[in-house]
């Protein structure tokens, strides 16, 4: 449902949105049931349609696809082997990790490891490998399955292309053998169990004797090739090193030599865990000079306290400073000092700050702190000699330790040269020891070598073939049909932008669907013809019947059609205007949408039961109506409003209704037609049929062309709004209301014309069997 707002000058398109506490998350299910249903029966065709032609898809492909059987057999790549020899490999064995499984399935596809099958099994005389007979969809598939089969199956195609023919005009043995290597690496299906290690290698063909014996061969291959492999890196390993152990052995020879020959030259001798004397002496020295300078930075550190609280001027040291300082005269001090402070501080409050006991108190307090700064002296003098003699100390300790540099300064620069000998000859040592193992293992692996891969299950056979898959196939077709109907079907309701349901007109337009139109089918019946002597004159003013559907109503007057014209009439009775007459116009928003029709047929439905009616075509650029009713009339509209004849002389009449119509005489287009709608001869027309007639029925122009309807709307009791079922777009009918406020302001509702009643049902959902009702005749 679309929800938009009715405003005196302006549709608001709000957009095809649920209205406020209506959105699909408020529905519930019976609506939603609802819905979908009815979304079935507009679009089942649709679906049954995509349904089909997937279904069909499908049979083409089973019956078209040659049945094919697949053999499956199984690698393990485990480099966990048994070893025969307890040494690591010249290659270097390691775990098999996700990326080295996956390089293994690419080289199973390899022409590597395909060639010597192709050999083997003589597959270049094969027609299925060399003349391939499967239907386009498995050959799409297999090519979908293992993409890195395009390659080859393109290489081969060019080999054929391009190959050069034997003499018997037959392809080349290179030519074969690409066309086979192509069919093989489509065929042959290549996949990690899962994140194990194993390989599935698995082969599809029309024998299944052949299927298993390639699945077979590949496996077979893949390992020969692997051994081959190691064998050819474990040989070049071998000599490699060999020619290596021969050069490290000399180097090795000639670099303990040096070292030996050093020594001599230097007098070096080691002492006990190959140390020297000097070395020794340093690293004891050193010790010695590291706790010296230790003793003097703490000496230095206490020093620098006691100076510092002696230059502070404060009045007594604080319980930290006497605590670091350990000495019980200061500590017992400054706790007398702080007992005269007390006093001193209670005979103030008490007798006053002159009181010969509080001067007495504070003299106490003075001598106590000079004493207490004396010993504070005292203590730095102290500190003062023991910094002295820890520097002394320390000096002479440096001095000593400066000496015996000097001294071995000669002897440490040769054993720099000596560590750099011997560690050039212990790592050719080293080199030497460790490539005389792996030469050794070379050897034992070059004459046992041992692939990392195992053949643990042997293709068989199969019993069944594996495609095509009927009941997947068929699944698969099933689902796509009807998801593609269902989308289709969905798009088709999304791109249709034309009113189909009286909902619609409610919610998007604001206002009342009066009626729903079916399409009138067929020719109407046509009643005899009356001699035109019976006109005695008049037979340019009289209504002629033929078989157009304007006459609907007269010919079928229990007809749907006819039924909701009833109902236009009456919506309008119920609009009280207090005007006199009634004036109920009829426009649309385009041209050709029935307004026309639907103007005669009620102005015929209310003549027909005796009503006072008028017709009046107002549709000065297109009088449709004058044109099938009176279409040799002389005089109308026009002429009556240039007081040019009488409105009786210009009225036309249809004989056996009694209808009255005021035609609309022209000679050619009008270029002002808005002019004389809205001129005063018109209104005081409108005001003289209103005391005549009970009903004016005015058929005016289209909204969206010209704007002659805007400049009657003071004229009008009410608009009726005439919509092509299914085919005015909303956005139209929106543009064109807006641009005339007038109308929309008087807008009686709208009617839905020309509607398919079978169409219609499916919109409509479970309310569509109202237009099937047995109390509705045919047409």
């Amino acid at each position: 449902m679309f929800q938009t707002l009715k405003t005196p000058t302006l549709i608001d398109r709000g957009a095809q949105t649920p209205a406020p506490g209506q959105g699909f998350d408020h529905l519930s299910l019976d609506e939603l049931f609802k819905i979908f249903t009815s979304f079935l029966h507009r679009q089942y065709r649709v679906i049954v349609v995509a349904f089909l032609l997937m279904m069909a898809l499908a049979a083409v492909y089973l019956f078209t696809t040659p049945p094919s059987f697949t053999a499956f057999a199984k690698l393990l790549i485990d480099s966990r082997k048994v070893q025969l020899f307890q040494q690591q490999s010249v290659l270097g064995d390691t775990p098999a990790d996700p990326g080295s499984v996956d390089s293994q399935v690419e080289i199973l596809l390899s022409e590597n490891v395909l060639l010597p099958v192709i050999k083997e099994l003589h597959l270049t005389e094969d027609p299925e490998f060399v003349a391939p007979d499967d239907g386009l969809f498995s050959t799409i598939k297999g090519l979908v399955l293992n993409p890195s089969a395009i390659m080859g199956l393109a290489s081969s195609i060019m080999g054929l292309a391009s190959s050069e023919e034997s003499s018997e005009g037959q392809p080349s043995e290179f030519a074969l053998t690409r066309a086979a290597i192509g069919r093989l690496q489509s065929h042959l299906t290549i996949s990690r169990s899962g994140l194990t290690s194993l390989i599935n290698i698995g082969f599809r063909s029309h024998n299944p004797q052949r299927a298993a014996q390639v699945a077979n061969a590949v496996a077979e291959a893949y390992i020969n090739d692997q051994l081959q492999a190691k064998y050819q890196a474990t040989r070049r390993g071998g000599t490699w090193m060999g020619d290596r152990i021969k050069e490290l052995r000399d180097q090795v020879t000639r670099a303990e030599h040096a070292v030996v020959d050093f020594k001599t030259k230097n007098n070096i001798v080691a002492v006990g865990s190959n140390r020297l004397m000097n070395e020794q002496q340093l690293s004891e020295l050193n010790s010695t000079l590291n706790q010296a300078r230790a003793h003097t930075a703490e000496a230095k550190a206490k020093l620098n306290r006691i100076d510092e609280i002696l230059r502070s001027g404060a009045e007594i040291p604080d319980a930290t400073v006497a605590d670091s300082l350990q000495n019980q005269v200061i500590n017992g001090l400054r706790s007398q000092y702080l007992d005269y402070s007390r006093k001193e501080a209670e005979y103030s409050a008490k007798y006053g700050a002159g009181h010969g006991a509080v001067l007495n108190l504070r003299r106490k307090m003075q001598e106590t702190r000079r004493v207490i700064f004396d010993e504070l002296g005292r203590i730095a003098q102290t500190y003062q000699s023991d910094y002295e003699i820890a520097k002394a100390r320390e000096e002479s300790i440096s001095k000593s330790l400066a000496d015996i540099v000097s001294q071995s300064q000669t002897t440490n620069q040769a054993q720099i040269a000596l560590h750099d000998l011997e560690s050039s000859a212990q790592t050719y040592r080293a080199l030497h020891d460790d490539f005389l193992k792996h030469n050794t293992e070379a050897a034992q692996q070059q004459s046992f070598p041992i692939t990392d891969a195992r053949l643990i299950t042997t293709a068989t056979p199969p019993l069944a073939p594996s495609n095509p898959r009927t009941k997947l196939i068929l699944m698969v077709a099933s689902a796509g049909g009807l998801i593609l109907g269902f989308g289709l079907g969905l798009l088709r309701d999304i791109t249709d932008r034309a009113f189909r349901t009286n909902d619609q007109v409610a919610s998007i337009l604001n206002t009342d669907c009066i009626a729903v139109l079916p399409k009138v089918k067929g020719p109407m019946r046509l009643p005899s013809p009356q001699s035109d002597r019976a006109y005695a004159g008049l037979e340019h003013r009289i209504i002629r019947r033929d078989q157009s559907p304007f006459w609907t109503v007269v010919d079928s007057p229990l007809s749907r059609f006819a039924e909701s014209i009833r109902a236009i009439k009456v919506a309008a009775d119920h609009n009280k205007s207090g005007k006199g007459g009634k004036v109920l116009a009829f426009t649309a928003a385009l041209p050709n949408e029935g307004k026309s029709t639907v103007a005669m047929a009620l102005a015929q439905s209310i003549a027909t039961v005796g009503g006072r009616v008028l017709l009046l075509d107002a549709d000065l650029r297109n009088p449709v109506l004058s044109r099938k009713l009176v279409p040799e009339a002389k005089v109308g509209l026009l002429e009556v409003l240039a007081n040019q004849v009488r409105i009786e002389d210009a009225l036309c009449l249809e004989p056996d209704t009694r209808l009255a119509f005021l035609p609309v005489v022209t000679k050619g287009q009008m270029a002002h037609s808005s002019e004389v709608l809205a001129c005063e001869a018109t209104k005081i027309l409108f005001e003289r049929l209103r005391q005549s007639y009970e009903y004016i029925i005015v058929d005016v122009s289209p909204l969206a062309p010209v704007v002659d309807v805007r400049a009657m709307t003071h004229l009008v009791d009410a608009f009726v709004l005439v919509i092509e079922w299914g085919r005015t777009k909303i956005d139209v009918v929106e543009h064109a209301l807006r641009k005339a406020p007038g109308v929309y302001d008087n807008l009686l509702g709208a009617i839905l014309n020309k509607a398919d009643v079978d169409l219609l049902r499916r919109y409509e959902g479970d309310r569509g069997y109202y237009y099937r009702n047995e109390h509705y005749a045919p047409l």
